[in-house]
C-alpha cells in the first residue's frame, strides 16, 4: 500500500486567507468526466488576473511539490475537483495555518497530507521560499516537523489521518488489492453473494 511518511522537493508560497474551492478550480471545469487536464486550470480565474505573476504561472515555482498556505484554505464548496487540480498540478503535500475540513478529506483520501502549522511559521516558510525558490523544504509526519535548508518548525495533524498516511490505510484501492486472497475466500460465505454460487 502507499504510506506517505516524508516529502522532500521545492515549495511553492501562496498567500491568503480564505482561498475556496472556486478559486482553486472554477466551477466551469466542473463537468470533466475525469479529473484528467484539472491541473492545467488550477486557479485559473487568479492566474488569467495576475498575467504570469501568480506563483503557479511563475518559473521558479514550476516544479514545486509542497504548497504552502495561509488559514481557512479550501473553503466553500466540497467540490473533489479542488485537490484533484492540485495534485495532477504536482502538489504532493500541503502545509498551512488551517484547511476547511471538507477540503482536508478529500486531500487525506488522495494521500496528500494537509498539515498546520503556527502563522508565524507559514509566514516565515513562505517568506524562505519567496526569496530562495529552490530552497529544499522537508516534510515528514514521522517527527512531526518541517524543514527547509536549516529552518525547522513542528507541525501539526489530526493523529487518526497522520496515522492512515503513515501505515498506507488512506489507500483502500491499495488495501483492496493487497487482501485478495482474503477477499477471495469471504466473498463465496458472504449470504447476499450466494447467488453466485
Amino acid at each position: 500500500m502507499s504510506q506517505v511518511t516524508t516529502i522532500s522537493g521545492q515549495g511553492i508560497p501562496l498567500v491568503g486567507d480564505d482561498i475556496d474551492t472556486d478559486r482553486i478550480i472554477p466551477a466551469r471545469f466542473l463537468r470533466c468526466v475525469t479529473f484528467d487536464g484539472l491541473g492545467e486550470q488550477v486557479f485559473a480565474d487568479d492566474r488569467s488576473q495576475l498575467k504570469g505573476k501568480h506563483p503557479f504561472d511563475q518559473p521558479q515555482y514550476q516544479d514545486a511539490q509542497i504548497l504552502v498556505v495561509n488559514a481557512n484554505f479550501g473553503c466553500g464548496s466540497s467540490r473533489e475537483h479542488a485537490p484533484q487540480a492540485i495534485i495532477r498540478w504536482g502538489i504532493q503535500a500541503i502545509v498551512g495555518e488551517s484547511f476547511a475540513e471538507i477540503f482536508f478529506g478529500n486531500c487525506i483520501a488522495n494521500g496528500i497530507p494537509c498539515v498546520t502549522a503556527s502563522p508565524e511559521a507559514i509566514k516565515t516558510l513562505q517568506s524562505l521560499l519567496q526569496t530562495n525558490p529552490q530552497a529544499q523544504v522537508t516534510l515528514d509526519l514521522t517527527t512531526k516537523e518541517i524543514r527547509c535548508n536549516d529552518w525547522v518548525a513542528p507541525i501539526a495533524m489530526g493523529e487518526g489521518s497522520r496515522q492512515m498516511l503513515l501505515e498506507g490505510t488512506w489507500d483502500s484501492c491499495g488495501q483492496l488489492i493487497q487482501n485478495l486472497e482474503e477477499i477471495k475466500a469471504t466473498a463465496p460465505k458472504l449470504p447476499y453473494l450466494a447467488w453466485h454460487s
